[in-house]
């Protein structure tokens, strides 16, 4: 199978790709270089030049604060950018998958969403990326749309500094003799490199839809730091903070976990529990770590 994937050199989408070639399909690595997402013809042109028959949409525009500050331009990347998207998809006859987030519900259930409970987003982000989902599911018919959340990977996510929150925390723990986190706002953290699994096999399934794809389990952030510092057997003082002690500059939910009710239904669910993701991720990242030196 060919693989196109937008977006190849982020946090996600270099994951994807390796997952992809792993599995022995020939993989299309398309970044912001290659394609302009929110030009039809930039997209016809570059996909038209390779022609898969499977797209993987990772591209986005996801830094919370810069699409609060200019929601046209989130607009135009996240959603008209899956519009144009799933229209080459449709005239090609291919497949494409949309990755979309936990931020499209507003976290007032306080138990994990399925597919079926109705979003209703807090934040420009989440309200763009629920636009990429309703062009990409109205226009194209063989589509996969799968939401995510608080996503972390080996490659450095240029929207957080580089850093994701385990990355971050580590580093913290080294500048600092304490520390605080917040304990109000509960998601599940997911180890890219099993979304990539979990793509590779939507990418041979025909059963198209809306897919909620997560580690199992949930915890607050605080919770997650807590796990972060106990897996590597980091010494540090670690608080909860108090409500309202870091406020958000962009409303965002308290809760948004995520339950994978359709890709367990359909017996193609490949995620496991948070905190066995937590583990493989230190582990590889030792791996790396001594391969680089």
């Amino acid at each position: 199978m060919k693989v196109a994937v937008l977006g190849a050199n982020g946090q996600l989408g270099s994951d994807i790709c390796a997952a992809f070639r792993r599995n022995g399909d020939e993989v299309c690595a398309l970044t912001h270089s290659h394609v302009e997402l929110t030009s039809a013809s930039s997209v016809e042109g570059a996909l038209s030049a390779h022609n898969p028959d499977f797209i993987v949409n990772t591209a986005a525009r996801h830094h919370l604060e810069k699409c609060e500050a200019d929601p046209i331009a989130a607009f135009t990347a996240n959603a008209i950018g899956a519009k144009h998207v799933a229209e080459w998809t449709k005239r090609a006859g291919a497949t494409v998958a949309y990755v979309s987030t936990n931020y499209v519900f507003d976290g007032g259930k306080c138990s994990p969403y399925l597919e079926a409970d109705i979003a209703s987003p807090l934040n420009a982000y989440g309200i763009t990326k629920l636009a990429g989902e309703h062009f990409t599911a109205a226009i194209c018919p063989k589509y996969f749309v799968l939401r995510v959340s608080a996503i972390y990977g080996l490659q450095p996510c240029r929207a957080k500094g580089g850093l994701n929150f385990v990355e971050l925390m580590l580093k913290l723990s080294r500048e600092r003799d304490q520390l605080r986190v917040v304990d109000d706002e509960f998601v599940t953290p997911t180890p890219t490199v099993q979304i990539a699994e979990q793509l590779v096999v939507l990418s041979r399934a025909s059963a198209y839809g809306l897919y909620h794809g997560t580690a199992e389990g949930a915890c607050s952030w605080y919770e997650f730091a807590r796990e972060i510092f106990r897996a590597t057997g980091t010494e540090v003082h670690l608080e909860k903070a108090n409500p309202g002690e870091f406020p958000a500059k962009v409303p965002r939910p308290k809760y948004s976990v995520l339950e994978n009710s359709a890709l367990k239904a359909a017996h193609m669910n490949v995620f496991t529990d948070w905190r066995e993701g937590l583990q493989n991720y230190l582990n590889a990242r030792v791996q790396a770590a001594v391969a680089a030196s």
